[in-house]
């Protein structure tokens, strides 16, 4: 009995509902909000932790499907992200359309961005913790390994992996040149 009232004045005690509170905040600004704004296609699947950014720069297409803790980051005036048809992203995948600039003299927090639209192709799969970067295309039936950093554009049909990502086979089954 003990315990129990414990862990009662645990959930009820006022520090534990303001970060309640702070973190139904926190999801109403990164997902729900977001979501509202973007475009997409029948059948889209979004893990309910996938984080957004300016959802009205976010086009998304049929039977896209968003793995759990995922980020869509579009920018803030201008980059935007489109995920053609039957796109799936693993876990932990992050996109985006802006990036800081790191002039010399400025604190890079408060340096302009750089915004580029992303677009990925149709019947693309980006495993675990792909990082795609501003300005970047993906083409259509591309695979991108787990952990990749997509840093320059990749052609249709390849397998690409690595940091950064490079191409390392096809997936019509001939071997990289």
């Amino acid at each position: 009995m003990a315990r129990l009232l414990a862990s009662v004045r645990r959930v009820l005690h006022p520090q534990t509902l303001l970060h309640l509170a702070k973190i139904v905040n926190f999801y109403s600004y990164a997902h729900i909000e977001p979501r509202r704004r973007l475009t997409a296609g029948p059948g889209l699947r979004m893990a309910p932790n996938a984080s957004l950014r300016n959802g009205e720069r976010i086009t998304l297409g049929r039977e896209v499907h968003v793995g759990e803790r995922s980020c869509l980051w579009a920018g803030d005036n201008s980059g935007r992200i489109t995920l053609g048809d039957n796109a799936l992203l693993g876990p932990e995948v992050f996109i985006t359309a802006s990036n800081y600039q790191t002039k010399p003299g400025t604190p890079v927090m408060y340096q302009d961005k750089d915004e580029r639209d992303v677009v990925i192709g149709a019947d693309v799969w980006l495993g675990a913790r792909v990082v795609v970067l501003p300005g970047v295309t993906i083409g259509d039936g591309a695979v991108v390994g787990a952990g990749a950093v997509v840093a320059k554009s990749l052609p249709a049909g390849c397998v690409a992996v690595g940091t950064p990502a490079r191409v390392v086979a096809w997936r019509s089954g001939a071997p990289a040149q």
